[in-house]
């Protein structure tokens, strides 16, 4: 059997009140029923690659259910019930062996509607004051997205203490997700609560609640629910109208996108409802579990990677996209894991990214939704990288050409030298910006004209440290002036003149000529 999820943002959390869809128009809510689409680009016809995920159903056709202790289910031997209103109405038969007077497991999730009503039922309280416990637990060997609340349907009044647990790995360990009992301090220790006391920052609490356990109307309330909608409501309004607003939460916040995920539910009865007096020991056959109805609304977890989940060997598995594979979606094709996995994202609006925190290229394990731009930027980008996705490097950085955008080395120190360069940047291949008379890759040599020291300076000479050689002698610290027969930055050089054919100082080949102005600036001077 294949279910195939064509799902827009507005069917995304299923429930949403007409009224608010009719106000809030499509354009507003965005899509995420297609993986990808074909566009065209400088490169000719390429795959834009989106966000998607399997529409929310009724995930109750898809379990497994359990119970425990197994043989808690009536009808093995034959009872006969009273009714809890009624003492004296004791014509309610169970028989195991008979269709019509069985109440087997799988009732609770059979067609609703039916006439009479069809329900499994446990055996009644006959060893009291001994707890009748009941664990029910629902298993489907697949991680499931909640997207509406959990509601289970009493036909013999509602559990006077009942727990609801999830696991989140096939049942190894669980979870409280909310108790239930007529008195909260009594039951559990813990002081009541609704939903409606829950802010923002304790979404993620447990409470228990005196709503669906208080008081005697079975007749007239027979629901306890566990409300997913509600606390979806604290980001998105009561009407759900900012969903962008939740999906920034559930993309940068992972405990709350763990506490709408589930692999299995486990839904323990502590104690049946007595009624509004004591318990009648003579007539322990009025106090039992009945329920006619479990529902289960949630969606195959994919982490934005599929828009399709297949049911195949009564087991779940999703179709994979974006080149992942597994039954979530959660890991790299083979050949395909040049960047790490990552669940893709809600966001940007409206058609979310594929792959968000591969769009950090491994240098962020982070991202936040920017509302206002309706952007996502990666936070605390690492390897000395920045930028909305990590994808420049750092001032004081340039990109290492012949590593990966996702190498853990592609960011190179720029090393300019402090003293010959203008700041610690370079261009993109590792060129410093250089003081005057400076040059160099790293700044750290001086152009002609110029001597280190600490930096290249124009001070080309010091009288005190007698730079000038040949007996020269420095003027204004910028230049050296040589005596007769001697030329160059610092007099280091023999003047020759041409038309002798020869050089002053030696005596073999040279005369006397006439000396030249000690002061070269006030009259040129001619080279050879």
């Amino acid at each position: 059997m294949r279910f195939h999820f064509a799902l827009t943002l507005q069917a995304l959390w299923t429930g949403v009140c007409q009224a608010a869809m009719q106000h809030y128009p499509a354009a507003a809510w965005g899509h995420y029923d297609v993986c990808k689409s074909q566009v065209y680009s400088d490169e000719g016809l390429t795959w834009d690659y989106m966000a998607c995920q399997p529409e929310a159903a009724d995930m109750t056709q898809y379990l497994k259910v359990t119970l425990d202790p197994p043989n808690i289910t009536c009808g093995d031997p034959p009872e006969t019930y009273c009714a809890l209103e009624n003492p004296y109405m004791c014509n309610n038969e169970c028989d195991a062996t008979t269709e019509e007077l069985a109440h087997p497991p799988g009732l609770m999730f059979d067609t609703e509607g039916r006439n009479p009503t069809t329900f499994w039922q446990s055996t009644s309280w006959k060893k009291y004051p001994k707890p009748l416990l009941v664990n029910i637990t629902l298993s489907w060997n697949k991680t499931i997205e909640l997207t509406e609340d959990i509601v289970l349907t009493f036909e013999s009044g509602r559990p006077e203490q009942m727990v609801l647990e999830k696991s989140l790995d096939y049942g190894k360990t669980w979870q409280p997700y909310q108790f239930y009992a007529t008195d909260c301090l009594d039951a559990f220790t813990m002081e009541p609560k609704t939903v409606q006391d829950l802010t923002q920052h304790t979404l993620l609490d447990i409470i228990c609640t005196e709503d669906y356990s208080r008081g005697y109307v079975w007749k007239n309330d027979k629901t306890v629910r566990f409300e997913i909608k509600d606390r979806f409501a604290l980001f998105a309004g009561p009407r759900l109208h900012n969903m962008a607003s939740l999906y920034g939460q559930l993309d940068t916040t992972k405990k709350l996108r763990d506490f709408f995920t589930i692999t299995d539910l486990r839904i323990r009865l502590l104690r049946p409802a007595t009624g509004a007096t004591m318990v009648d020991e003579n007539n322990l056959s009025r106090y039992f579990y009945a329920i006619s109805d479990i529902k289960v609304q949630g969606r195959c977890k994919c982490n934005l990677h599929a828009n399709s989940c297949v049911y195949d060997k009564e087991k779940l598995s999703c179709e994979c996209e974006h080149n992942t594979t597994g039954p979530d979606c959660g890991r790299c094709k083979r050949n395909y894991q040049g960047r790490a996995w990552s669940a893709g994202s809600y966001l940007p609006i409206p058609k979310g990214t594929a792959n968000i925190y591969c769009e950090c290229f491994g240098h962020s394990n982070r991202c936040s939704y920017i509302e206002l731009l309706n952007t996502v930027i990666c936070v605390s980008c690492k390897h000395n990288t920045r930028g909305q996705h990590c994808q420049l490097c750092k001032l004081g950085y340039y990109r290492n050409a012949s590593a990966e955008l996702d190498d853990e080395n592609v960011c190179i120190e720029c090393n300019c030298n402090p003293y010959g360069s203008v700041n610690d940047r370079c261009n993109g291949t590792g060129f410093c910006i250089c003081k005057e008379g400076t040059t160099g890759p790293k700044c750290q040599e001086c152009l002609p004209g110029y001597l280190w020291d600490n930096g290249c300076k124009s001070r080309v000479c010091d009288n005190e440290l007698l730079r000038c050689q040949n007996g020269g002698t420095c003027v204004s610290n910028v230049r050296c002036s040589c005596p007769t027969g001697y030329t160059g930055l610092l007099c280091e050089k023999r003047r020759c003149e041409s038309e002798l054919g020869g050089c002053r100082g030696s005596a073999s080949s040279s005369r006397s000529s006439p000396s030249l102005p000690s002061d070269p600036s006030s009259t040129p001077r001619r080279r050879h």
